[in-house]
């Protein structure tokens, strides 16, 4: 995507306006403009200059973003988005604003305190009607002058046939205005007849006071509503804050302080204690504990050694560090982050398209409404004085900007209070998606689980003391680098195991190993390979093998001179929030579904654990797209993955979210990141956007309810049933509030507990064709063989959509898309040729 910044606009009908523009282009395949930030993402085939100039035939200005010369890395992305988030127009609206006040109050005085409360006049003025309708006119010609910008940008949009809310108020200003100078010169023909009634007529049709606190009521509004803005994107100036300015690299073994942009990929750079660490890199020497809650929200500091990787603008908390850099410059993980904010906060949500298609012929039917109201007023016999101000009040008190602004504030706010909590949203879309998601798709290893064996398990042979035993199964599974010979090293070394010397080490790929151990041969491994390798006998343990497995375990088997010593069980052990994850998200109704290339009894298990609602096992990578593409015909589905393997169902579900900790793989092929690795994120991920999405319908409410109400109020439509009116310079007022309103009730945003599980809303979630759950008793199986053969006799019955049978237990679970006779059960157990004992309890 390339970004542009956009100068000019003034409201909704100024973004539709460019956003048309743009994409009229040949090339351009998607353009997204934000009145928030000034800003547009254009995809596509498409030159910039071509995108320039397409602005800029629109009536606006157009600029395509750079870093600044001689910058890069995470002071690149400072550099490059300084500009835009830094308010200038404030400091300009509020030397507008003073003046303003200054000449608006002699004037008010003039006008209303003298006119309605006979407040005393300066002699020159005192009973002189033309000199007070001179003075008048002086003093808003002054406010006017002083506020010239909406002059210039609302009659330029004008004529390049795009009116904007700046053409709402000039034209406002500017009807008013001129009738009060029309109703100046009639006077002065009223004061040569000494025609004192029509005197006071025609000073009574004077609205000077209406153009200029018009004038002065919008431009408070607009400054209250650029402030406001400015803390919607307070959390992305927060993260250019992070970037460090330098780094202390090592030069031939001594100490250089540089800037950090010249920090090359291989330097190594120092990190003491209290130091902001400057680029990506991994730690080559000491040891310490970083702060990391600047990118991720986890509070607790994490520890690193030599091996581990350290982010940059995190911050070395305790060691002394040598770190040897890898990611420089643009790539560091902080300006990726930074970069991620900002492309999601120039990208557009669906749900803007409402306000978007209102707001491209808004302004052009607010015009046609107070041309209606001037004529119709006059038709009815009114005089033009009051035609005139209920055609002013209906220029001004429409308001295109509170809708042009309901979308994207919030969805700043929401992607900002993400990025606070390490929870990345790369475009606005995503945003809102999650809130709307009704299927979730985990995947197991390094999501739901740690991705990391770990014994579990360990059950001696009698007679032999544990750590004998453990003493013999590290000695010889330290020669192994296989991922569960790390396991038991690890879990020995935690324990104080000593390890003594093998001899004549071999391995067996997929079976097991053997080793001279004190003149014995030992061996360790599946308990296939015990049997006859070893030739040792197993039975008394094969029902804890049996029952280890169902568990999802994996058992190791150990024996020594045709004689067993034992077994270790190991496992992909859940992490320690994942079941209070998934239960959250349950409450949230979520219908939760695990895909995993494991077998179907490891699978089970481990979901039996978690607490999903279905697991589908043994899917390979493209098996799990598949999968995705079956479950988006049931709803609007999340897949939450971290390797390799899941990118293709990532891409292929209506939002995809990686695990922080996954693969460049993964989180490129993601919509969303979870920099934390836990899935209580993933919870908060879609409160985030609930409580999004959730503002958004309440700011366009206001939106479309003010314009709804207070352009008829400002018309006259009430006058006759209930004798209101709209004075213009109360309409200006609410006008200039009205934006306001929508951009404070977005900060409201920030006050939501995104790990607070109390107030969530469960939504009715779609579950796959099933209606019904049911637990039978069925005896007589034996094994896996036996209840492969009971699940295939129960699922050939209409109705039933699957079977998952435990001999251990003996009991099947039965899912059903409709009511099935219990009969039809019973006799598809016993044919299958087992005992049918009915409902479990």
């Amino acid at each position: 995507m390339e970004q542009f910044n956009v100068t000019g606009m003034s409201c909704a009908a100024c973004q539709s306006r460019v956003e048309k523009a743009v994409s009229a282009v040949p090339g351009v395949k998607s353009c997204a403009v934000s009145l928030l930030t000034n800003s547009m993402g254009v995809e596509g085939q498409v030159s910039a200059d071509a995108v320039i100039q397409a602005v800029e035939a629109a009536g606006y200005g157009a600029s395509l973003k750079s870093s600044k010369a001689g910058a890069s890395g995470a002071n690149a992305s400072k550099a490059a988005y300084a500009d835009e988030l830094k308010d200038t127009e404030t400091p300009k609206m509020k030397k507008r604003l003073v003046a303003s006040v200054i000449l608006l109050l002699p004037l008010m005085y003039v006008s209303m305190g003298h006119m309605l409360w006979n407040w005393p006049l300066p002699a020159f003025l005192d009973g002189n009607h033309v000199a007070m309708g001179l003075y008048e006119l002086l003093l808003s010609a002054l406010v006017m002058v002083i506020n010239q910008k909406f002059f210039v940008s609302g009659f330029k949009g004008l004529l390049h046939k795009a009116p904007n809310m700046d053409t709402l108020i000039a034209l406002g200003a500017t009807a008013a205005f001129g009738y009060s100078v029309f109703a100046l010169f009639a006077m002065t023909g009223a004061v040569l007849q000494a025609d004192k009634n029509q005197i006071m007529y025609f000073m009574n049709q004077f609205y000077f006071e209406s153009a200029a606190t018009i004038l002065t009521l919008i431009t408070v509004g607009k400054m209250l509503e650029a402030k406001s803005k400015g803390k919607t994107t307070s959390a992305l100036k927060a993260l250019m804050k992070l970037a460090p300015e330098t780094a202390v690299i090592l030069v031939d073994g001594k100490e250089e302080t540089v800037e950090v942009e010249d920090v090359k990929v291989g330097d190594l750079f120092v990190v003491r204690p209290g130091d902001k660490i400057p680029v990506d890199g991994v730690v080559t020497e000491g040891q310490s504990a970083v702060n990391e809650s600047a990118l991720t929200g986890e509070s607790l500091p994490v520890e690193k050694a030599p091996g581990d990787k350290v982010t940059s603008a995190t911050i070395n908390t305790s060691g002394y560090m040598v770190c040897r850099a890898t990611r420089v410059g643009e790539d560091t993980t902080l300006s990726e982050i930074i970069r991620m904010v900002s492309d999601a906060a120039a990208t557009k949500a669906p749900i803007a398209k409402i306000a978007d298609r209102v707001s491209g012929i808004f302004v052009p039917a607010v015009i046609g409404i107070a041309a209606v109201t001037l004529v119709v007023w006059l038709l009815s016999g009114q005089t033009f004085g009051y035609a005139i101000a209920r055609a002013v009040s209906v220029l001004v008190i429409s308001c295109p900007c509170a809708l042009g602004l309901a979308t994207p504030v919030a969805i700043m706010v929401g992607n900002g209070i993400g990025a606070k909590s390490g929870i990345l949203f790369k475009t606005s879309a995503a945003l809102e998606q999650a809130g709307r998601t009704q299927i979730i798709a985990l995947d197991k290893t390094g999501t739901i689980t740690t991705g990391i064996m770990k014994v579990t398990d360990i059950v001696t042979a009698e007679g032999l003391e544990k750590s004998e035993f453990l003493t013999a199964a590290y000695s010889l599974e330290a020669k192994s680098q296989h991922p569960i010979s790390k396991a038991i090293v690890t879990y020995a070394k935690e324990n104080g195991v000593e390890s003594l010397e093998c001899s004549d080490f071999e391995a067996a790929a997929g079976k097991g190993l053997k080793a001279s151990l004190n003149g014995k041969t030992i061996y360790g491994g599946n308990a296939k390979y015990i049997e006859e390798s070893a030739k040792t006998d197993i039975s008394s343990i094969k029902n804890t093998i049996g029952q280890l497995s169902s568990q999802g375990k994996t058992p190791v088997l150990f024996a020594s001179e045709n004689k067993l010593l034992g077994l270790l069980a190991l496992a992909d052990t859940l992490k320690v929030d994942s079941a209070a994850a998934i239960s959250q998200l349950k409450n949230m109704g979520m219908h939760l579904v695990m895909l995993t290339g494991d077998n179907e009894k490891t699978a089970r298990a481990i979901g039996n654990q978690a607490g999903v609602d279905e697991v589908i096992a043994s899917v390979k990578p493209d098996g799990k797209e598949a999968v995705i593409r079956e479950l988006k015909k049931q709803g609007k589905v999340t897949m939450v993955g971290d390797g390799i393997n899941d990118a293709p169902a990532l891409a292929s579900a209506d939002l995809g979210i990686a695990i922080g900790a996954g693969t460049d793989v993964a989180i490129d092929s993601a919509d969303v990141v979870l920099m934390k690795n836990s899935l209580m994120d993933l919870a908060a991920a879609i409160r985030i956007s609930r409580a999004t999405l959730r503002n958004i319908h309440e700011n366009l409410f206001w939106a479309f309810f003010y314009n709804v109400i207070g352009i008829p109020l400002a018309a006259g439509c009430y006058v006759a049933a209930f004798g209101w009116s709209l004075n213009p310079m109360f309409g200006a007022a609410a006008m200039g509030l009205s934006s306001f309103c929508v951009v404070t009730n977005a900060l409201r945003l920030n006050f939501i507990k995104v790990y607070d599980a109390k107030k969530d809303k469960s939504v009715k979630a779609p579950v796959k064709g099933k209606e019904n759950t049911m637990k039978i008793t069925v005896k007589g199986m034996m094994c896996g063989h036996c209840e492969a053969h009971v699940k295939k006799a129960l699922e050939a019955i209409d109705g039933i959509t699957s079977a998952t049978a435990s001999h251990e237990e003996n009991l099947v679970t039965i899912e059903t898309s409709k009511e099935v006779d219990q009969a039809l059960i019973k006799a598809a157990v016993e044919e299958a040729g087992y005992e049918y004992a009915g409902l479990a309890d």
